[in-house]
């Protein structure tokens, strides 16, 4: 009986999650603006691929979220690794200030940011832009990619690095054959989650892109001070589907590696 209660309350939890989407993706194929439905077709998406200024939002985003995440990945990786190499209250203390970024309200990041920037701005005689949303992205992605690194890093037995050191290799070597290789689940992570969450910021990027750049979920916002076009239903459902195939590759791809290692033990 108790497992036909967990099946019934997964079932309703999986609904509450994925039927918005569901209906979201339905009515990106009406052929009609209301949400009554009127007929199946692809009108949406062709005038979707029309649409210059949606268009121009999503490559910003993607470009935004691209570069943020790479770099964000790199310096937290890096960071990680360091953290990881102090010893006692130190970690705990550097470990902790890198968390706050997470837990504080992103209207505080955009604010503070902006204020920043603005500051930084009349010096040196600069308008915030690209630039200014590219590095406030890269500077809350960096603690994500930290959090997803370190438990790596404590997971790894440290005798196999030093035992690559014994075994020929250079410290380069032994980091890049032996280290990075251990840690590289995290550092996809960190990764993936740095884009995701760059894609789809919103507060940050309303705060730090000044007048002129624009990104989607800002494109979106302003499309709200009137009815939302079903063009967004159709880009949210590209959307929606991309990063379903690739969470389906990910996961193939970490069954076949988990395989692979149980045929070698």
């Amino acid at each position: 009986m108790k497992k036909l209660h967990y099946k019934i309350y997964i079932i309703l939890i999986m609904l509450f999650l994925y039927l918005p989407i569901a209906v979201l993706i339905a009515f990106s194929f009406n052929s009609d603006k209301t949400s009554v439905w009127k007929g199946f077709s692809l009108k949406w998406y062709f005038e979707l691929f029309n649409d210059r200024s949606i268009m121009t939002s999503l490559m910003n985003s993607i470009i935004i979220a691209s570069l943020s995440s790479i770099i964000a990945t790199v310096f937290g990786t890096a960071s990680a690794i360091g953290i990881y190499n102090f010893k006692g209250k130190a970690r705990s203390f550097i470990q902790t200030v890198s968390n706050i970024p997470i837990i504080d309200p992103e209207i505080v990041t955009g604010v503070s940011l902006m204020l920043l920037f603005s500051f930084v701005g009349t010096l040196f005689n600069f308008e915030m832009g690209f630039i200014t949303v590219l590095l406030a992205h890269i500077g809350f992605c960096i603690p994500y990619v930290i959090l997803n690194v370190t438990p790596k890093l404590r997971q790894m037995d440290n005798n196999i690095y030093e035992a690559a050191l014994d075994l020929g290799c250079s410290q380069w070597q032994a980091f890049y054959k032996v280290v990075l290789h251990e840690i590289m689940p995290g550092i996809v992570s960190g990764l993936l989650i740095s884009f995701t969450f760059s894609l789809d910021d919103f507060v940050v990027t309303y705060f730090t892109r000044g007048s002129k750049f624009q990104t989607l979920p800002i494109e979106i916002y302003t499309m709200t001070h009137k009815r939302i076009s079903p063009k967004i239903n159709a880009l949210s459902a590209l959307i929606f589907v991309v990063i379903l195939i690739i969470l389906i590759i990910i996961n193939i791809r970490e069954r076949k590696n988990e395989l692979k290692k149980g045929d070698n033990i």
